[in-house]
């Protein structure tokens, strides 16, 4: 027994061992990247060491980029046929910065929402859930102050879960079926203490590296497994859900109005002005899991994948014009959560695929 445990103890340490070294060849590829993209002459963004995918090799965000190849055919075939209404610029003025955040304020803790989507391709349903959840409150000045369910739009919307999805499913399931409430994983973030129907049952992640601020455990270790296969559709709420959240056919929001996808900046600024935050779509290339801070704009070639996301707001620093958006991969990343992109130039496609509802005609209780 004693030498059994003497083998096991030293594989350990050989296992150990070879993952360090494998961790300190990523971190030196990554680190030549950094280098690399802090020298590319004009670069609006500082790059730097990023505790979300510290230790992982360039392009570990692959997996969380879950828009589908085919959702901008999908989503343009379906503004062409009329199922999505195309949203055209109308004579509002629309001022050089916004904040939906600070313009909204009774829906500030809605809104300032960062939510994680942990191990998972589920972009699509947070992008989705997060700003309907927005724009429920808004629609209700902030009267409904409730996170909307991610983990009922990523696990019933779409067969594929964590496989990925489009932009359009997610909202026709919330018109059509309506949506539960739901928080962060095991009541975190702003709503812990409120008792939602269905929070998201997959933890918080922190890719390998130096800690710092970030408490939570680094992915495919020990609490925060990889997802080999998707939660099932829930049916009920969670046993720690407490009234009136706690009937999952009660606790329902849907809206009547259509789906919508602004056709342009101006369009795109406007019904946030009006409605709220939208859900959007960009390809994410290989250089912008080292963001820390700045106005990003591609610098690098290499195409990881789609990635859904929540643009709040828009700005211009030093002359450029930029959007402001909420990112679904926790606080800890970027700037507290968010990111800022290049606005006007359909940087990385971001305002290509845009998708929200019509406007205020939410149903449901307290409506």
């Amino acid at each position: 027994m004693a030498h059994t445990t003497c083998v096991f103890l030293v594989l350990g340490l050989v296992c150990a061992h070879g993952l360090t070294e494998l961790h300190e060849l990523h971190n030196a590829a990554r680190s030549k990247l950094i280098d690399e993209i802090n020298a590319v002459p004009g670069i609006l963004w500082k790059a730097g060491r990023n505790p979300r995918f510290e230790g992982h090799p360039v392009g570990a965000a692959k997996t969380l980029c879950g828009v589908k190849k085919e959702s901008h055919e999908k989503l343009q075939a379906l503004r062409n046929n009329g199922t999505v209404q195309v949203l055209k610029a109308d004579s509002t003025v629309v001022p050089s910065s916004f904040d939906s955040e600070k313009h909204f304020s009774m829906c500030a803790k809605v809104i300032g929402d960062i939510r994680d989507q942990s191990n998972c391709g589920c972009c699509w349903a947070f992008g989705a859930a997060s700003a309907a959840s927005d724009r429920l409150c808004i629609a209700t000045n902030g009267t409904i102050q409730v996170a909307l369910s991610a983990q009922e739009t990523c696990f019933c919307a779409e067969s594929d879960g964590c496989d990925g999805g489009d932009l359009y499913t997610p909202w026709e399931y919330i018109q059509s079926s309506g949506l539960a409430t739901g928080g962060q994983y095991q009541n975190s973030g702003p709503f812990g203490k409120d008792g939602l129907c269905s929070d998201f049952s997959l933890p918080h992640c922190h890719h390998h590296g130096p800690q710092g601020n970030d408490p939570y455990p680094a992915e495919n270790q020990p609490g925060c497994p990889s997802v080999s296969r998707s939660p099932k559709c829930p049916t009920k709420c969670d046993a720690e859900s407490k009234a009136p959240y706690s009937n999952f056919k009660r606790d329902r929001y849907s809206f009547s109005g259509n789906i919508i996808s602004p056709d342009s900046e101006r369009a795109i600024q406007q019904t946030i002005m009006k409605y709220g935050p939208v859900e959007a779509a960009f390809t994410v290339y290989g250089d912008f899991e080292n963001y820390v801070s700045g106005v990003y704009h591609q610098t690098s070639s290499e195409v990881l994948g789609g990635h859904a996301i929540r643009i709040v707001g828009w700005g211009v620093e030093s002359g450029t014009k930029y959007w402001k958006v909420a990112n679904s991969w926790n606080p800890y990343w970027g700037e507290d959560g968010y990111f800022r992109i290049k606005r006007g130039t359909n940087e990385c496609g971001i305002e290509d695929d845009v998708t929200a509802n019509s406007g205020a005609d939410w149903n449901g209780p307290g409506i």
